[in-house]
């Protein structure tokens, strides 16, 4: 088809090809990228894939290493699920399929935090299979070369989608057609000022003939965000250790170790005093910290409450005093760790 064609020339003269991931060409690595690259951009994954490859070279090592290391490691990155998945399918890969990739996109979709399109994406790319991609990028250029409208994460607008990927995808050279249309959507059919006089496909895209580019693809319905608020305690003992939970595997910043929550400064002292039997000497309430998740935003009121005597010992592998001044490898999420900065300098 011409529209694979064009796209896999223009490619091969303009697209990137000196990505780390596309070095070294193994399943492994494709899809710890694709996994990575799931909802992040290109720029901010470099960095983290790099550091991610140095220490978890192959999938046993993955498969291998405590999951506070994993988590540590992707600290910052977000969307800590795909963190929890990527360890999970690594221990999955190795006991099932000795340690090697499946290549159908079915047996590779079954697998923890792989998804319709990223088991297409490491198929098409790792194995060169014919295998039909539809992510975000590819979204937004099918629904402008196609006049397709309507928001591409309704059902039925995604199901055209579906099978414009379909229609469009080539029986050959596959993998340089998955990453040149991904490619082409990050760096030349942008989301905002797309580049449309250097767009080889300018002749046969329609948004481009009737004027539309701007508005296709039609933007996302967006609820109202609601807030959340919540107290996060930062309780420092004699020694200026701080007292660290870890989160449920569920739910926001899941398996990551992080500040205990309260509803109120109340409930937050009252802890203190009846948990870990220890009394305040100082609380300071500190600056409003915001942080925006996908569907709310949280506001974070940090209550830094220095306690007297002797602490505790945590009996339980949920708690640990954290000493700041000299970091264990564990997973924190970065408002967290932002707040434990802050208090180091005061």
């Amino acid at each position: 088809m011409e529209f694979a064609r064009t796209l896999i020339d223009w490619h091969r003269r303009h697209g990137r090809h000196d990505l780390p991931w596309q070095q070294q060409k193994t399943p492994y690595r494709v899809w710890v990228s694709e996994i990575m690259l799931q909802q992040t951009q290109v720029a901010t994954v470099i960095g983290y894939y790099l550091r991610f490859m140095h220490a978890f070279p192959d999938v046993a090592t993955l498969a291998a290493a405590a999951i506070d290391e994993v988590l540590h490691l992707w600290s910052g990155l977000g969307y800590y699920t795909r963190a929890r998945n990527l360890h999970l399918t690594a221990q999955i890969v190795v006991r099932e399929h000795q340690g090697v990739f499946p290549a159908q996109v079915e047996s590779l979709a079954q697998l923890p935090g792989i998804g319709r399109s990223t088991a297409a994406a490491i198929a098409a790319i790792a194995f060169d299979r014919r295998a039909t991609i539809l992510d975000g990028n590819v979204k937004r250029v099918l629904a402008r070369y196609f006049a397709v409208e309507g928001a591409p994460n309704e059902r039925e607008v995604e199901q055209v989608l579906w099978r414009y990927a379909e229609s469009c995808t080539p029986e050959r050279e596959v993998a340089i057609y998955t990453q040149s249309i991904m490619d082409f959507g990050a760096t030349l059919c942008t989301r905002r000022e797309p580049l449309c006089m250097h767009c080889p496909l300018q002749c046969g895209c329609a948004a481009f003939a009737s004027g539309r580019v701007s508005e296709l693809p039609s933007p996302r319905v967006r609820l109202n965000r609601p807030t959340r608020q919540v107290v996060m305690l930062l309780a420092t003992n004699a020694a200026g250790c701080v007292l660290l939970q870890r989160r449920p595997a569920r739910g926001i910043w899941g398996g990551l170790w992080s500040l205990p929550e309260f509803e109120t400064a109340e409930a937050a002292t009252q802890f203190c005093e009846s948990e870990l039997q220890m009394q305040p000497s100082h609380t300071r309430q500190m600056a409003m910290l915001r942080h925006a998740f996908t569907h709310f935003d949280l506001e974070i009121t940090p209550l830094w409450v220095r306690l007297a005597g002797s602490s505790l010992g945590i009996a339980t592998a949920a708690a640990l005093w954290y000493d700041a001044r000299d970091p264990g490898r564990i997973g924190m999420p970065a408002p967290i760790a932002t707040l434990l900065a802050k208090m180091e300098m005061q």
